[in-house]
């Protein structure tokens, strides 16, 4: 299935109401009416067209939210204060209490956290299985499962789920697939193989600048004015809003996206070829080697490579330790959370971003203690980067000099 991700975002035509080349922000939070019928329409869903409070919708967050389903293929989309805000509010709101979600085991631990420490509080059960096992995920399905829960990549090691087939599984028990596509905007458009909600944090790639938190659900116009509902609205009644100021810099930015991406790709490809001659282990979907490599192929929009994410596993957490220390110092990149930034960032998942997952769910996910995942960045030299990472690798004796 052909499909440009770039063209549907350039192609939209956003611009200010003077005329200005990058869309107004709108920083009210409440709006005028001239007629008192019309203020009472929009808060009953009969108006269209109109703003009335920007805990529902903002002009400007509507500019980004319109962008983002443009680029996904979605009818809609909804802005949200975080990715977490995203994903929490398309599962409460599609889940109630007695529900069921099955879930991929090798998720984000905020989202790990979530599923199976918060929702028990709700009386809503989770189902953790291996999600590129269909018959494993077949056999977790029950009456009252409402959604199967995965990202296209999987944080922190990097399975690629098989959108199409975990989609026919959903829509042969009346559930919805949820696709978390932090990892691969524009590489992968999951809603154009079958998932029926796409959920972002756009805090990483797509924002690209590591200076906000944000997040995004792109979906069905039904679903998503059914969040934005004024009486059951999960979104508008738990308000999890995007400052309009965030929402201008982060449109400005996803104007760029395709570029960022494309060399994100060109420099972890490299360094996974490397890595790969060095005999070390490592974690990189653009090898073939790779047990989702075939899959991604299938899936992929052309053009924007595999992705800037790579991990190396270096068994401990001590050598761990000290090889984000001896890169830091090497100027590498910076050891810190998060990814998408144009600097190199790296950290021990097992550690840090994927502390909430108890060490025997780690392993496992055959996440090791000494996982070092790498978010690649934009480096323009990346042969002096693979200098650097190698002079580290040489002093803890992982690599011949």
């Amino acid at each position: 299935m052909s499909f440009d991700p770039v063209s549907k975002v350039f192609e939209l035509l956003q611009f200010g109401e003077y005329g200005d080349v990058n869309p107004s922000i709108t920083d009210s939070a409440t709006y005028t009416f001239m007629q008192a019928v019309t203020m009472s329409d929009t808060f009953e869903g009969k108006q269209e067209g109109c703003f009335l409070y920007s805990r529902h919708w903002n002009p400007t967050n509507k500019y980004l939210a319109d962008a983002l389903a443009a680029m996904e293929g979605t009818e809609a989309a909804w802005v949200t204060g975080s990715g977490m805000a995203a994903i929490t509010n398309v599962i409460l709101h599609l889940c109630n209490a007695g529900d069921h979600v099955v879930s991929s085991l090798t998720t984000y631990g905020g989202t790990f956290a979530f599923l199976k420490n918060y929702l028990p509080k709700f009386n809503i059960d989770v189902t953790f299985v291996d999600i590129d096992n269909h018959e494993e995920v077949k056999k977790a399905m029950r009456p009252n499962t409402r959604l199967i829960y995965t990202e296209t990549m999987t944080n922190p090691m990097l399975q690629i789920s098989d959108i199409p087939a975990l989609a026919a599984i959903a829509n042969a028990h009346n559930c919805k697939l949820v696709v978390d596509n932090t990892f691969t905007p524009m590489i992968v458009s999951p809603a154009l193989h079958g998932a029926h909600i796409v959920v972002h944090s756009l805090t990483k790639f797509i924002n690209g600048k590591n200076d906000c938190v944000a997040g995004a659900i792109c979906a069905s116009a039904e679903f998503i004015n059914s969040l934005a509902d004024v009486n059951s609205g999960t979104s508008m009644l738990l308000g999890p809003v995007l400052d309009p100021l965030r929402s201008a810099s982060i449109l400005k930015n996803l104007h760029t996206l395709h570029i960022r991406m494309q060399k994100h790709s060109q420099n972890a490809l490299y360094l996974a070829k490397h890595f790969e001659e060095a005999g070390l282990t490592f974690n990189y979907p653009g090898i073939p080697s790779h047990p989702g490599h075939d899959t991604l192929n299938k899936i992929t929009n052309p053009g924007f490579g595999y992705g800037g994410m790579i991990a190396i596993d270096l068994e401990t957490a001590e050598d761990a330790a000290q090889l984000m220390e001896m890169m830091e110092l090497e100027g590498v990149g910076y050891l810190a959370v998060s990814l998408g930034y144009f600097k190199t960032l790296f950290s021990n998942s097992g550690k840090s971003t994927s502390s909430e997952v108890p060490v025997e769910l780690q392993k496992k996910m055959g996440m090791s203690e000494g996982l070092v995942r790498f978010s690649v960045g934009l480096d323009h030299d990346i042969e002096k980067t693979w200098q650097k990472i190698r002079k580290c690798l040489v002093a803890l004796k992982y690599i011949q000099n």
